[in-house]
C-alpha cells in the first residue's frame, strides 16, 4: 500500500525536484569551478540591516508575530512600495509577510486553484510555478515569448486565454524575469491589461527583481490593474537578503483574506528578527539597492561584451541580473549537455535554457550576480572552450 497521499499521487508523479538546484549541487565538486548558476547577490545584507536583528536578538524580540507580519515591518513594506511605484495597499488588510517571493507564490496559488482550472505562464520563466500549479491540481498552459523578444504581446495572450477559457484561472508574469533579465514597460502592462480585465482572473505578478531595473524606472502591474492582481516582492534581492526569507504579497482584500489562511497553516509566521531587519531595509534603506544595481549593470555589459567575442548571441537585459544568451552553432545544442559539458571541459557553470521552459532550449542562463573578478575569468574559460570546440 502506498505510504504517500492517494490524492496527491497523480501530481506528485508529474513533478521532479529543481533540475537547477541538482545541477548546482552536481558540479559543485569539480575543483576550481566558476559557478554563474544560482541568483545569490555576492553583496552583503547592508550594515544598519544587520544591527537591527542583531539588537531584536539581543532584546529577546524572538517570540511569534501576526501571521501577517509586524504592523511595523507591514507599514514599512506598504510605504516602500508606495513611494517606489505608486502602490497603494493598506497594510493592515492587504499586505502579508510570506516567508520569501516563493512562499507566496505557493500560498497564492493555493488559495486560487480548484482542480481542473489551468495557469497561463509565459516562457522561458522562472519554474516555481509550474510544481505548485501542478500540485494544486492544476494544469499550466506554456506560452513560447522566445518568437517577441522574451516579452508576451496582447495578442498571444487573447488567443491564449480564449482557447481555454473555460479553465483559465491565473496568469503568471515575471519581470523583470528570470532567466531573459527582460522587463515590461507601462505601454506593455496596459495593453495586457486591457486584455485581462475582459475575464474573471487574476495575475500573479512576480516583482521580486523590481530595484534591479536598470533602463527607466520600474512600473508595477498591481498600480494598473488593483482589482485583479496579486503582486508578490520582497527583500532578498533589493537589501541582499536571500536568506533571510522575507517576502511581500498584496491584493485585494477579499483575497489577501483567504491567501492569509493558507500562508498562516503552512508557516504560522515569519521568523521575527528577519522581520525587524526587512522593517529597517525598507524604512532606512529604500534605496541600498542603488549602489548594487549599479554594479550589476556593469557586470551586465562586461559579460555581454566577453561572451559576443565567443559568438553567443545575448539581448541585453534591462533587469535582475541574469543573462539570456544562445548556444554558438558549431557547439552542443542541447543546453543540458553543453553546460555540463562546458563544466567539465572549461571549470564554468551556467543553467541550462531548458530549465526554464519552452522557448529556453538551445540557451543557457548566467547569473552575473557573482563578482566581477569570478565573471572575468569565466569570460577567458569560455572563450577558450569555444576556441577548442568549434
Amino acid at each position: 500500500m502506498s505510504r504517500l497521499s492517494k490524492t496527491m499521487k497523480k501530481e506528485l508523479a508529474q513533478i521532479q525536484p529543481s533540475s537547477i538546484l541538482a545541477f548546482n549541487q552536481e558540479i559543485s565538486s569539480i575543483p576550481d569551478i566558476v559557478k554563474l548558476t544560482l541568483g545569490e547577490p555576492d553583496f552583503n545584507t547592508p550594515d544598519h540591516v544587520k544591527q537591527a536583528a542583531i539588537k531584536a536578538i539581543e532584546n529577546n524580540d524572538s517570540h511569534y508575530t501576526d501571521s501577517r507580519g509586524t504592523e511595523g515591518l507591514r507599514k514599512a513594506a506598504a510605504h516602500f512600495l508606495n513611494s517606489k511605484y505608486d502602490l497603494n495597499y493598506d497594510p493592515d488588510t492587504q499586505l502579508l509577510v510570506t516567508t520569501g517571493a516563493t512562499e507566496g507564490i505557493f500560498s497564492a496559488l493555493t488559495a486560487i486553484l480548484n482542480p481542473g482550472d489551468s495557469v497561463i505562464i509565459p516562457t522561458p520563466i522562472f519554474p516555481q510555478y509550474i510544481p505548485v500549479t501542478i500540485l494544486n491540481g492544476g494544469t499550466p498552459i506554456f506560452v513560447d515569448t522566445s518568437d517577441n523578444g522574451f516579452v508576451l504581446s496582447p495578442e498571444k495572450l487573447q488567443a491564449t486565454i480564449e482557447a481555454n477559457k473555460d479553465t483559465v484561472k491565473a496568469i503568471v508574469l515575471n519581470f523583470p524575469n528570470n532567466p531573459t533579465g527582460v522587463t515590461y514597460k507601462k505601454e506593455d502592462l496596459e495593453k495586457l491589461a486591457a486584455v485581462i480585465k475582459q475575464y474573471d482572473i487574476f495575475v500573479i505578478s512576480d516583482e521580486i527583481y523590481s530595484e534591479l531595473t536598470y533602463d527607466g524606472t520600474h512600473v508595477s502591474m498591481g498600480s494598473i490593474l488593483p482589482e485583479q492582481t496579486v503582486l508578490l516582492n520582497g527583500a532578498s534581492k533589493s537589501h541582499a537578503m536571500t536568506g533571510w526569507r522575507i517576502g511581500l504579497l498584496c491584493g485585494p482584500v477579499d483575497v489577501v483574506t483567504e491567501i492569509a489562511k493558507v500562508h498562516q497553516f503552512a508557516i504560522t509566521s515569519a521568523t521575527t528578527n528577519a522581520q525587524v531587519a526587512a522593517e529597517e531595509a525598507f524604512k532606512n534603506g529604500p534605496d541600498d539597492g542603488q549602489k548594487m544595481r549599479a554594479v550589476y549593470q556593469e557586470r551586465r555589459d562586461l559579460l555581454i561584451d566577453g561572451l559576443q567575442q565567443a559568438g553567443f548571441e545575448c539581448a541585453s537585459p534591462n533587469g535582475a541580473f541574469y543573462l539570456f544568451a544562445k548556444i554558438p552553432a558549431g557547439l552542443i545544442q542541447n543546453s543540458v549537455d553543453f553546460c555540463y559539458d562546458l563544466a567539465r571541459k572549461a571549470k564554468v557553470a551556467v543553467i541550462a535554457g531548458s530549465s526554464f521552459g519552452p522557448g529556453g532550449e538551445g540557451y543557457v542562463r548566467i547569473s552575473y550576480a557573482a563578482s566581477t573578478d569570478s565573471l572575468k575569468e569565466a569570460i577567458k574559460r569560455i572563450q577558450q572552450y569555444v576556441t577548442d570546440n568549434q
